[in-house]
């Protein structure tokens, strides 16, 4: 995956806490570290990492692994409303962003990020959402009021196209499909968004570099028609 990253010149990452990215075991996960620094790759966000459970062992160590690789966003995936206050305690203490994914219209907690943003009020201001834009159409949500509405609260973007904003599975290439770019990097100028926007390719898993490559050409290509400096 690092020479992978080198090709398509990419210097930050959203690790996931699996085997092939970035393991959850400290061993493990120190020597992915050590390649990555190597490798001039620099971690941003961990996740989707699920909390599945309300316990604050669960919890806590979930955030020791963020805080041992240096990562100060946690994408997190459908952490219920219960558990929140006791993320949030862990927030508080580790100085870690917490962003909530939303799912789509299959997610019975989170499927738009306007569900999300309603639960976050009184909360903590580190604790807010990661825009799935795919799944955010998806559910029915306009992609670009959304990322209006979240502003200050918007802490990470998962980019993905579809050919059909009805069906799941019409993945394509960021660009041959419907996903409206050039206004959603519009949207995240406008409210100063300072996170990232991080491609999620899930289709054509035995050959994914294509798909890959074109997608962050056409993203930088619609970055630079803006007068935008391509910082990858």
């Amino acid at each position: 995956m690092i020479e992978y990253l080198k090709q398509i010149k990419i210097t930050e990452l959203n690790v996931k806490n699996v085997k092939d990215h970035l393991p959850s075991d400290p061993t493990e996960e120190a020597k992915a570290l050590a390649d990555y620094t190597a490798a001039g790759i620099k971690l941003h966000a961990a996740g989707t990492i699920y909390f599945a459970k309300d316990e604050e062992s669960d919890i806590k160590e979930k955030f020791e692994y963020c805080k041992r690789a240096g990562i100060s966003v946690i994408v997190a995936g459908d952490p219920t409303p219960e558990t929140l206050p006791r993320i949030e305690k862990f927030v508080k203490e580790y100085n870690t962003r917490i962003a909530i994914h939303n799912h789509g219209p299959e997610d019975k907690l989170w499927p738009s990020p306007l569900d999300i943003l309603k639960s976050l009020k009184g909360t903590d201001p580190r604790i807010g959402c990661c825009i799935d834009v795919g799944h955010t159409v998806r559910a029915g949500t306009d992609v670009v009021k959304a990322i209006h509405e979240v502003g200050p609260r918007l802490y990470n973007v998962h980019m993905k196209d579809l050919a059909d904003f009805q069906n799941k599975e019409s993945q394509v290439a960021v660009g041959d499909g419907m996903m409206p770019v050039r206004q959603i990097f519009e949207a995240l100028i406008a409210i100063k968004y300072d996170g990232f926007v991080d491609l999620e390719y899930e289709i054509n898993g035995d050959n994914p570099m294509p798909g890959v490559s074109e997608s962050f050409a056409y993203m930088r290509g619609v970055l630079a028609g803006m007068g935008y400096a391509n910082h990858g």
